[in-house]
């Protein structure tokens, strides 16, 4: 396989947050997450989901068991089966509360159950395969989970993400997915939209011009060159990681999972 520079929604919100989320946003987190991943500590780190990414995991899960037997659905303990399949008993008290709630809601209100469903993901397939993109003569691959895709009844495709939490949706996310579609679905039309799977909150379908989906590829380009630029930096010298990662101690170290190894958070905890 030939190897190619990548990039992904993840590595570009990790450069830049979404509009008034910067103050959550510390360069030194991408540092760690991708320039020092293959250290020790950091894989170990790396390797256990953070309370809310175990919750939109195990959510994610939740929702592929009960349309893996749709009468769950329809069943007055469908509820209690899934939460029995996800082992929601071994769990911590947050994350099965929380995962029973979630579990609850879609049982009352299955927004998917007459939907022409294409593609229903776990959430724990791993690294999907890549999307080959040609930017003038730079090449680079794209990355792009998908949670679902179904098929409205006009012929449209349609591309869900499912949220947990109270974060905001990043129309950004929708604008990759949808560059994604060009790509996986060749002169399919498609929207994309977000549901919070805690609040029962959906967004509006997002679409993209021609012209839109031309800027974010282009701006997907510009990404993972500087994505391989810091990598590089990094690799050639190792003592600069401070000022090739900058620190923003505070705010984005409450859900940050480096704080045990980041010297910046243990300062401003002395400070």
């Amino acid at each position: 396989m030939v190897w190619r520079p990548y990039v992904s929604f993840n590595i570009w919100s990790q450069f830049a947050s979404s509009v008034g989320q910067e103050y959550w946003h510390c360069d030194m987190k991408r540092g760690f997450s991708r320039a020092r991943k293959k250290e020790s500590l950091v894989k170990a780190l790396l390797q256990q989901d953070t309370i809310p990414q175990h919750i939109g995991l195990q959510a994610q899960k939740g929702i592929y068991e009960f349309h893996q037997n749709i009468q769950l659905l329809h069943q007055l303990d469908g509820v209690e089966i899934v939460a029995e399949k996800l082992k929601l008993d071994q769990e911590p008290i947050e994350v099965k509360q929380r995962v029973i709630k979630i579990l609850t809601n879609y049982h009352q209100e299955p927004i998917l159950c007459e939907k022409n469903i294409i593609k229903l993901s776990r959430g724990d397939e791993g690294i999907p395969e890549p999307i080959l993109i040609q930017q003038g003569n730079y090449f680079f691959n794209l990355f792009v989970a998908l949670d679902c895709i179904f098929i409205e009844s006009d012929n449209v495709l349609h591309i869900l993400d499912f949220k947990t939490g109270t974060s905001n949706f990043d129309r950004r996310q929708a604008f990759v997915y949808l560059l994604a579609a060009t790509y996986m679905f060749p002169g399919q039309k498609a929207v994309a939209s977000f549901y919070n799977l805690e609040t029962s909150k959906w967004s509006e379908p997002i679409t993209a011009t021609d012209a839109q989906l031309k800027a974010i590829q282009s701006k997907l380009a510009q990404i993972a060159q500087e994505h391989q630029k810091e990598l590089g930096r990094y690799k050639q010298n190792p003592s600069a990681f401070a000022e090739i990662f900058p620190a923003n101690p505070g705010i984005p170290c409450r859900n940050c999972q480096f704080t045990s190894i980041c010297k910046f958070h243990l300062l401003e905890v002395s400070a």
